[in-house]
């Protein structure tokens, strides 16, 4: 049998237009709906719940490749980057746990 590779992807996103927890729920969910469409891992909101201008969003793939794992979740961050201008990455960190 195979090993089993489980990588995460946490990020540190900074929402500068956010004006409400309302308003940041609305640009988090459909990122997160996409996510889960566009690259099949798994992704939820960790942290920074009740502030409106940052969050924390963990993406967890499961595969028998870890350096599989690493190269979808590096596209994450970079789709990201490319395809949601309003987020804004601050920090973000990739490991095999």
């Amino acid at each position: 049998m195979d090993a089993t590779a489980i990588t995460q992807l946490t990020l540190l996103i900074e929402i500068p237009g956010c004006l409400s927890l309302k308003d940041k729920r609305s640009q988090i969910k459909p990122l997160l709906i996409r996510l889960h469409q566009k690259f099949n891992i798994s992704a939820a909101e960790i942290d920074h719940l009740d502030q409106h201008k940052t969050t924390v969003i963990a993406c967890i793939l499961v595969s028998n490749d870890a350096r599989h794992n690493q190269q979808v979740l590096q596209q994450v961050v970079d789709y990201i980057e490319n395809s949601f201008p309003e987020l804004l990455i601050q920090q973000h960190r990739i490991e095999n746990i």
